[in-house]
């Protein structure tokens, strides 16, 4: 079945959080196969450069953050937080996180960001607490990282729809 733009966009957009550019250029490269999404979608973030990496990574939610409190975040965000149950954090646990999310953009410059399904908030939290501390360096590529495997669960998730 052969799509439009406008379409493959609207479905595959939200790959890369607030980040439909990625689809965009996908799009353009004219993909035979759906299974190479994937990896098209992943070159396209690693030669995109600093920059749009950088914008990229603060395209990103704070973990338990203001906008998960009220309900201000993407649709697949929200169910990747709940799915870890960072939407049940004691009053200690999102302090905690609130903590850590000030500390982490301070010192690197975007949110911290981790693949959350699948993992509880007490390993998130342990997990945020282990990287604080890494060099920049060693942060954005973890970061980029991470953002490359949460696009690999949703782009998983949609094409098994």
């Amino acid at each position: 079945m052969i799509i439009g733009e406008e379409d493959f966009v609207a479905r595959y957009g939200g790959v890369y959080e607030h980040s439909d550019w990625v689809a965009k250029k996908a799009f353009e490269m004219e993909l035979a196969e759906p299974d190479s999404l994937q990896e098209v979608m992943r070159g396209i973030i690693e030669n995109a450069g600093h920059e749009a990496q950088l914008t990229l990574l603060c395209a990103h939610p704070d973990l338990a953050g203001k906008l998960a409190k009220s309900g201000a975040l993407t649709n697949e965000s929200t169910s990747e937080q709940a799915s870890a149950g960072l939407d049940q954090c004691t009053a200690e646990e999102f302090e905690a996180f609130t903590t850590l999310n000030e500390v982490y953009k301070s010192r690197f410059g975007f949110p911290y960001i981790l693949a959350v399904r699948g993992r509880h908030r007490t390993e998130i939290l342990a997990n945020f607490r282990s990287r604080v501390d890494n060099t920049p360096e060693t942060e954005f590529r973890e970061a980029l990282d991470q953002v490359h495997q949460i696009a690999a669960l949703r782009l998983k998730a949609l094409i098994s729809e």
